[in-house]
């Protein structure tokens, strides 16, 4: 889903909409979303309070915009793969370009997980998210099998469900609950599993 559209704005006008956008993603952060009030939110970016109504109708809305961008970084794709980089490299890069962006977004992701347990709307569009990022797994897993490297019998579609539940908790975790200390073994292990349940070879180190 794209940042909800917004009606035509003076450079002025838009940037301070900008402003009140970052002001909110620092608020939200520091404070969460439930303690979060629109006073806080104007302090901090420097406006009149009602300055916030002329550009969004409740924190809601803004959160909105925030996590519509926050979903565009999460499923853009990050490192390019090398030429000529084996299905088992290709796991390994999109895995660290997946971390590296959740690391960018995780207290925000935090609120947004929290938000979707109340609110229909925002639980929609995490499983938008999720299904942006599965399509992508499964489109590479139906690629792999035609090149006969992984098992033409496997469900590609669950297949990517299962491991990308499984990477996204595991960073959910990690980055947001603060479980485990070493990264490198992390994300190794995390590669591991991935590339073993797909049957795929592994890199020679």
């Amino acid at each position: 889903m794209a940042e909800e559209s917004a009606p035509t704005l003076t450079q002025r006008g838009a940037r301070t909409r900008e402003r009140l956008i970052e002001a909110t993603r620092e608020v939200f952060e520091e404070i969460g979303f439930l303690d979060a009030r629109v006073s806080h939110i104007t302090a901090r970016a420097k406006v009149a309070y009602g300055t916030f109504y002329t550009y969004f109708d409740s924190k809601e809305a803004v959160l909105r915009a925030i996590a519509d961008r926050l979903f565009t970084d999460m499923t853009r794709p990050g490192r390019p793969p090398l030429s000529g980089a084996s299905p088992a490299e290709r796991v390994r890069r999109a895995n660290r370009s997946y971390y590296e962006a959740y690391l960018r977004n995780a207290r925000m992701m935090a609120i947004i997980e929290q938000v979707a347990t109340f609110n229909e709307e925002f639980r929609e569009m995490r499983s938008r998210h999720r299904a942006a990022f599965t399509g992508r797994s499964a489109h590479a897993i139906r690629r792999w099998q035609a090149e006969g490297v992984v098992d033409a019998g496997l469900d590609a579609e669950m297949a990517a469900r299962a491991l990308a539940a499984m990477v996204d908790h595991s960073l959910y975790l990690r980055l947001v609950h603060g479980e485990g200390d070493d990264t490198e073994r992390f994300l190794d292990t995390l590669d591991a599993l991935t590339v073993r349940a797909l049957g795929l070879e592994e890199p020679q180190s």
